[in-house]
């Protein structure tokens, strides 16, 4: 029975990553969603808008099953309308966001002490976004939920033996983060300026809860496009499109941020892994967007993340999206 709802819950996974719903909101002639579902009960003159999705796995990065391994991050937005731009006001566009990572140490099969511990984490939360005084301004809170309590380690091991990878050893598994609950705030600022041919855009995070810290950085984005909202995956800090126009185009995104850590549920302080302050992130990615679907490919290195961690590491984030 167990094995049947692993399989289950694979090819919920697989089905969402590839095939959103089929129906679509629209503004005027352009298509601005990703995904339509079944509306839940809101205030008179909120609707649906659009979904977004970004699953990142080294997998499709340096291909070593260590550290930040995975995670699958999606977004459901409802708001009165969207004209291609952000309301005045925080709590009009409402985001519903979940996300599921897996975090490990640099070997599966053995227990190593002064490696980082395996830790498993699911959040959900509500996020707004909106303009103010020339900022673009994205504001909300999540509920974490750390530890075996998730169910993500048991499915992590079970995917494993399907595909025939390394299994969490029992030592690894015994060792890693214990069950809690991280309410956690997250607010980011960024200011889009728009260049000949191209967009800047600068931001400033800041983030409280699982882990506390404060971010600085920019993305600049190459090709056509706008009139989007966009969303920060919390691991890479690729931005995946929740409202969009499929107006078809190729876009080339390349960014960076650098973060003073001040703790993390990840990497406390009495498992003898000492935690670094200081990290930073370079990213890049492509998007093509055709008539009725899109792809998106993009590679982000994450430095070291405690002080026996002995290099970074490369993950790869994707979102396809086709429609028949």
């Amino acid at each position: 029975m167990k094995a049947v709802s692993t399989f289950l819950l694979a090819a919920t996974l697989a089905c969402e990553l590839i095939f959103p719903k089929a129906a679509t909101a629209e503004t005027g002639s352009s298509q601005l969603s990703e995904g339509s579902y079944a509306q839940p009960e809101l205030p008179v003159g909120r609707r649906y808008l659009g979904y977004g999705r970004l699953f990142t796995n080294d997998l499709f990065g340096d291909k070593k099953d260590r550290w930040r391994t995975g995670s699958l991050t999606s977004s459901r937005v409802w708001g009165y309308h969207w004209n291609g731009t952000l309301p005045d006001r925080l709590g009009e566009l409402l985001e519903l966001r979940l996300q599921g990572q897996i975090i490990t140490p640099s070997r599966l099969t053995r227990y190593v002490p002064s490696d980082r511990r395996y830790a498993t984490a699911i959040s959900l939360g509500l996020h707004s976004h909106a303009q103010w005084r020339g900022l673009e301004v994205s504001m909300g809170a999540d509920i974490v939920v750390i530890g075996d309590q998730t169910g993500l380690s048991s499915f992590q091991r079970e995917l494993h033996e399907l595909v025939g990878a390394d299994l969490p050893a029992a030592g690894i598994l015994a060792n890693q983060i214990g069950n809690t609950i991280r309410p956690t705030f997250v607010a980011e600022f960024g200011q889009d300026i728009q260049l000949e041919n191209s967009n800047l855009r600068p931001f400033a995070e800041v983030r409280a809860g699982d882990e506390t810290l404060v971010r600085i950085g920019a993305d600049l984005t190459f090709g056509g496009g706008g009139g989007e909202l966009l969303v920060r995956e919390s691991v890479t800090g690729q931005r995946y499109r929740v409202l969009f126009n499929e107006e078809p185009r190729w876009n080339f995104i390349i960014g960076g941020d650098v973060a003073y850590v001040e703790d993390s549920v990840y990497l406390p302080d009495n498992i003898g892994v000492d935690l670094k302050n200081n990290r930073y992130r370079l990213r890049a990615g492509v998007n093509w967007q055709g008539a009725t679907s899109s792809v998106f490919y993009g590679l982000t290195y994450l430095s070291e993340e405690f002080e026996n961690q002995p290099e970074g590491q490369l993950v790869g984030s994707v979102r396809l999206k086709f429609e028949f």
